[in-house]
């Protein structure tokens, strides 16, 4: 395959590519496909998956959660029973989940049946492939004054106490990110950046696998986001919204999912139906932004495909 980005645009590219990748790929690399939410990212691994063999292991930090399928966009239960899946909804709603369980639940994986590793967690695949250090995890009672201060401060509070290398690595846009550097900082005495300075080998080098980043056009992006958007609501994601609405508090970990919060208000009639559609589509896409921007800076050595 080029290392330059392609086309991905149609049915017959579609096969083109998938037929590209498992060349590459030969008979048991590992491939690994990123993009933004809703570029077709699942579709393209259960291709390969069928054409290919294989098992498709999640990526996504909130597609773990098992309350929120609908919502999160996680693979349905026939693609599900078609080819293996393994990390999806495997996690309780309110339980944490760092990245670096991520990678110890993975490591297993990695040694049966060929992954097809896919998600739109940048930071995932960068403590597959690049490493990740082992910072002692955070304790409950931390998290409870982080959450407390986020909650009554907004990030802003805790971003002004970290480090200035640690502020130049992360995410600042991303309240999550924040939190986490903030959560390290208070329990280990060190910044994050001091941690990752210690970084050990990857798991999984990019040199040892397919690495492939799907690059969306953003105005194509957008209209898909919202059609998914209205799919969402169609097809269930307000009964889902009612299933976990007796453990719903704004603190559980599952909560990040985009839209989790607009569907709570939405059943406390806050919002208008139209209001909710419109809330999801902009977080949506405001979220597939940073995931484009991430990307751009972290990915470059991946193999692009264009689509459109």
């Amino acid at each position: 395959m080029s290392e330059k980005p392609g086309v991905f645009n149609g049915p017959n590219s579609r096969k083109t590519h998938v037929a590209e990748i498992i060349q590459r790929a030969g008979s048991d690399r590992p491939i690994l496909i990123a993009g933004a939410t809703a570029s077709g990212k699942s579709a393209l691994a259960l291709d390969l998956a069928e054409m290919a063999g294989g098992v498709i292991v999640n990526a996504d930090a909130i597609q773990v959660y098992s309350d929120w399928r609908i919502l999160t966009a996680r693979p349905s239960e026939e693609d599900e029973a078609a080819v293996p899946h393994h990390l999806y909804g495997h996690v309780d709603g309110g339980t944490a989940y760092s990245t670096g369980q991520w990678v110890r639940d993975l490591v297993p994986i990695l040694e049966g049946q060929r992954p097809i590793i896919v998600g739109g967690t940048g930071l995932n695949f960068a403590a597959l492939t690049e490493g990740l250090a082992e910072i002692p995890p955070t304790p409950p009672e931390v998290r409870m004054v982080a959450n407390a201060r986020l909650a009554e401060n907004g990030p802003e509070s805790l971003l002004a106490e970290l480090d200035a290398a640690t502020v130049a690595k992360i995410d600042v846009q991303n309240p999550a990110r924040i939190q986490r550097a903030w959560e390290v900082q208070a329990t280990t005495g060190r910044g994050l950046a001091a941690w990752h300075a210690e970084t050990p080998p990857p798991r999984l080098p990019l040199s040892e696998c397919v690495p492939v980043l799907l690059h969306a056009d953003k105005d194509w992006l957008n209209a898909r986001i919202e059609k998914r958007a209205r799919i969402m609501l169609e097809s269930g994601a307000l009964d889902e919204a009612r299933a976990n609405r007796p453990t719903w508090t704004e603190n559980r970990p599952s909560a990040k999912a985009i839209g989790a919060k607009e569907l709570m208000q939405f059943l406390d009639n806050q919002l208008s139906e139209d209001a909710l559609l419109r809330e999801i589509t902009v977080q949506t896409r405001q979220y597939a932004k940073r995931q484009r921007t991430w990307f751009r800076g972290r990915m470059e050595n991946w193999t692009q495909i264009l689509c459109p």
